[in-house]
Parts: C-alpha cells; structure tokens; sequence
C-alpha cells in the first residue's frame, strides 16, 4: 500500500512509470441531497439532459472511479460549504465535512463561501470542535476535516499564511504536489467580516512561486486547484467553448512547471487542453457544481524523475447519473442529515402559483430576484425604505412549485441561505444612479462584467448598453416620479452589497444606516403575507434598442 495515495493493488516497485488518477469536484455547496431546479441536471450534446447530483451518487461513482486505477487522488476545488440547503447548513455544515472525509479527499482548496462565518469558523471547520455559540448539534462530537485546506495566496497583514499553500502525496513513493489558490478578488465576493485580517495575492505569480519552491524541493509532479472558472456558453461536459476570462487567462500564462488546472466558481463544465508557455498542453478542467460531476484526469509518472508524461495524459468528465446504486454509509448520513432538520425544513411559509426562478431575462432581472426585492423593502418600510436592490449573487436557487405550490422553510433557506443582515441607507439621486452604472464593470483581466442589480417595483429605469461607461442609465425614477439629483432615498439593501460587496462601492457612501432584520426572514414574512405569490413580471428595467 503507498502512502498518501488510494492504491487498487500492489504494484512492482522497478516499473519505470507509475500511473495515477486525478479525481476533482468543485462547489459542491454541502449538497447532500440531489440538487433542484436548474442544478438538477447536465445538459448534454448528444443527448437529453440527464438528472445527476446527490451525494451518495457522488460517492458511489468516486469510489467507481478509483476501483479502475491502481492509483488516486481526489481533490475539491473550494466552495465545498456555504451557501448550503438546510439540511447541512443547520448543522453549521459539519455534515459535508464529514461526507468529504468519507470519500476520502486528500486535499481541497479554499473557495470564497467557506470564509461567510469569518476565519474563525473556517479553522474549526479545518481542526473540529463544537460551534461557539451553538455547540455540537448534529452528532455529540466535531472533529473536524481529515483534508489539508489549501490557499497558497491567503495571508494575514503581515504577509504570514493563513493556511497551507500546498500539499505533497506520495504515489508509489513519487511525490504529487497540489497548490490551492483563491481569487485575488475575494473581499469583494465575500462580507466584510468574513475576510477581515486578510489579503489575497495575485493568482498567476502565486502559481509560478509555489510551484518553483515545489521543484526546488524535489516535486515535479503540480496540480493546481484554482478557484476561478470561465464561462462556457455551450457544449457538453468535456466539449472546450470557453469564453474569454481568467481562468483561461491564468492556464494560458502559467509556468510550465504545473502539470493540470482544476478550476472553480463559475460553475460551468468544460475538458480543455491548453498550451503551456512552452507549448506542451496541459489539461484544464470543471466539474460543473454541487457533485453532478467528476473531472478526471488519467497521467504517468516517471518513477525515476517524478515529471509527468505530458503526451500520456488522458481526461474526462464524468457525469454523476442516478442509475448505479447510491453509496450506503454516504446515504445513511443523508438520511440522518434530513431528518434531524426536518422539524425546521419542512415548516410551510407560503405557497407559489407557478415555477419562480432566477433565469434573468433581456435586461438581467428575473422573476425571483424581483420577488426578493420586494420582499426586502416590505421588510424595510418602517425604516423608511422607498426601494430595495438585490445582488444576483445572493439569490441562490429557483423557487420551485412543486406538487402543491407549498413553499417550506427549507425552499426559502435555499434561496436566501446567508441570512444577510438587511441596511437601509439613503442616498442622494446621483449616488442611486452611481450605484446602477457599477452594475457594469470590468475583470482584472480587462474582459466586460456585468452584475444587473433586481430592482423592487417601486424603481424603474432603462438601460443603454451601447451608450459609454458613467451613461448608460436612464429615464430612472421612483414610484413612477422621476429621480432629482438632489433627492433622497432611502434604499434597502443586503450588507454584502451595503459594505460595497460585488464592486458596488457607490453603496457604501450612503447615510443615516438602520437595521431591517434579514433577507430570509423578509422573504418568508411576505410569503406569508401575500401567498399565493404569482411570478413577478421582470419589467422594472428597460432596455434600450440596439443601433
């Protein structure tokens, strides 16, 4: 048996190579359940889309995966908790630890949504011990990931790591070194708090160092698990239609001493090869999200140099159907998992007349952020709020209509699972209409950006996509009255977005703050209220003609 490394069966040791098998998941937002909705299945090119997801399924096909290969290793790519169904998030997501200590994963990188409780939460996640406000509540006892945690670019102040930034396995006595990295834009993705004390480096140059100081020590063979993705408007899992972002960007650029990318966050599947700066392709990969699929990656080391036989690489991505049979111990925590929080989940908050979901339309609001805005500023009238802005990014999964329309605590959790403190703050007309011109920005690598803020019905406004950047707003008014650049509005937001979250730090000059309760509770207070809640129509934002 080797060490460090998941062995099918001996192998002699005079070999001149030695295979191993990387297996890698990514954002899997501690779903333990299949996921619903448009995360339900993968859509395929030769085919009708297929349902895929759940844990149990996911552990059933890793362990497929690993009976194949002699050797293997199993990486996640950040992002593995937070933002979470209920059923793991009651339990502070200690249930999700436990199923990636279950299937055995040897390293994972550190995405953004494991830092929305803050660093303090992340490391007793990372060592165990009990919650400290509401102890241990899912078994007596936490211990805690059995899995380095890895972010070779965060670090405190003073330049000191926060975490590991690399891990070393040994396959068949070669060593296989793994650098996690996280977005060099984490603080504007994640709340104030949540990264408070810390610094994230450039992505590209953390690479290149880490993976420098790995060769001098002796490690040929260097994965990354970057936790940042492209876009890839269409294809199948292991089709390459990447639209231009960082991830291919950093593929593109990175020192040829990194052997493959696993990357992560945009939630997109994709199987690329992309040249190295010497030339030789590398493979560059994503697993989709939340456990529909597994990134493989089949390569030789050479047990004499411990480099990898680029031209033997062989990958795929491997679709995590539902018809083999689900893991048993995984689907036992499952079980115990649903029914320790069904008394909350399953509690009726309201009921939908059809499918409310978060599709965005021609102007990039939807349905469901409409109906979250709406029910932020019911929440926030009594401090004077006259209109509430939602980010797109913390609506978190469709609201479904199901059998009967009942919309159970859990189906609201799902959608407004930060349990964001809700701010009201006023600001004049032209800072309201600064805040809506950022809703068009532009990546560190210079590519387009945009972040369409769903507006509650009480604002309207156009938008002129063609017109240049600090212009394309128009015709913008409240309560039907036209904006004055004087005025003041009291405006209801999250505090991610209050804090100047997303880039939108135009929020952040606003005045007279005062507290609203939290997105979920707005949401179930005014599905309580005015159930059967009816799709809102997404016709708050104009947009202008093309030229």
């Amino acid at each position: 048996m080797t060490v460090g490394a998941h062995t099918a069966e001996a192998r002699p040791s005079d070999i001149e190579k030695v295979p191993v098998r990387l297996l890698a998941i990514n954002d899997l937002h501690g779903s333990l359940q299949p996921p619903q909705g448009a995360r339900a299945q993968i859509l395929r090119p030769d085919g009708p889309p297929v349902d895929a997801g759940g844990a149990a399924y996911l552990a059933s096909y890793i362990r497929q995966l690993r009976g194949q290969a002699p050797n293997s290793l199993l990486y996640s790519v950040g992002d593995n908790w937070g933002s979470s169904p209920i059923e793991s998030a009651l339990f502070h997501d200690e249930p999700t630890v436990n199923l990636l200590n279950m299937m055995g994963v040897d390293a994972a990188s550190v995405g953004t949504h494991e830092l929305d409780e803050g660093f303090g939460e992340f490391r007793r996640m990372q060592t165990g011990g009990c919650h400290t406000v509401d102890g241990c509540q899912f078994e007596s006892e936490y211990a805690g990931a059995r899995f380095p945690m890895l972010a070779a670019n965060m670090t405190f102040a003073d330049g000191t790591p926060a975490t590991l930034p690399f891990a070393v396995n040994y396959v068949d006595g070669v060593p296989v070194g793994v650098i996690g990295v996280m977005p060099s834009d984490a603080p504007a993705k994640v709340a104030v708090d949540g990264v408070a004390g810390l610094e994230f480096g450039d992505e590209l140059a953390t690479i290149d160092r880490t993976a420098a100081t790995l060769d001098f020590l002796g490690v040929h063979a260097i994965v990354v698990l970057l936790h940042r993705g492209d876009e890839q408007p269409t294809g199948g899992p292991n089709s390459c239609d990447l639209a231009d972002g960082p991830a291919r960007t950093i593929a593109t650029q990175a020192t040829p001493l990194v052997d493959a990318i696993f990357t992560a966050d945009s939630h997109a599947q994709y199987n690329c090869s992309i040249d190295d700066p010497a030339g030789n392709p590398r493979p560059v990969m994503q697993a989709a999200s939340h456990g529909r699929i597994v990134s493989v990656v089949d390569m030789m080391l050479d047990r004499a140099t411990g480099e990898v036989d680029r031209p033997s690489i062989q990958a795929f991505n491997q679709i995590v159907t539902h018809d083999i049979p689900p893991d048993p111990q995984v689907s036992d925590l499952v079980d115990r998992a649903g029914l320790q929080s069904a008394e909350v989940a399953q509690r009726p908050v309201g009921s939908v007349t059809a499918d409310i979901t978060r599709e965005p339309g021609p102007s990039g609001e939807s349905p469901l952020g409409n109906l979250v805005a709406d029910a932020q500023l019911a929440a926030a009238r009594g401090r004077g709020a006259q209109l509430a802005l939602t980010n797109p990014g913390g609506v978190r999964t469709d609201l479904l209509h199901g059998a009967d329309g009942t919309v159970t605590f859990g189906d609201a959790y799902q959608v407004q699972p930060f349990v964001n403190p809700l701010e009201v703050r006023t600001l004049t007309g032209v800072q309201l209409e600064e805040v809506l011109e950022q809703q068009f920005q532009t990546r560190p690598d210079g590519s387009p950006l945009e972040l369409i803020l769903t507006p509650s019905a009480s604002l309207t406004y156009r938008i002129d996509r063609a017109a240049p950047a600090g212009s394309r707003i128009a015709d913008l008014r409240v309560d039907g009255t036209p904006v004055a650049p004087d005025g003041r509005y009291r405006v209801a937001v999250n505090k991610f977005l209050a804090d100047g979250g997303d880039g939108f730090t135009a929020l952040r000059g606003g005045t007279e703050p005062a507290s609203a309760g939290n997105d979920l509770e707005a949401l179930t207070s005014y599905l309580d209220a005015h159930s059967p809640v009816a799709p809102p129509a997404p016709d708050r934002i104009a947009t202008a003609a093309p030229n």
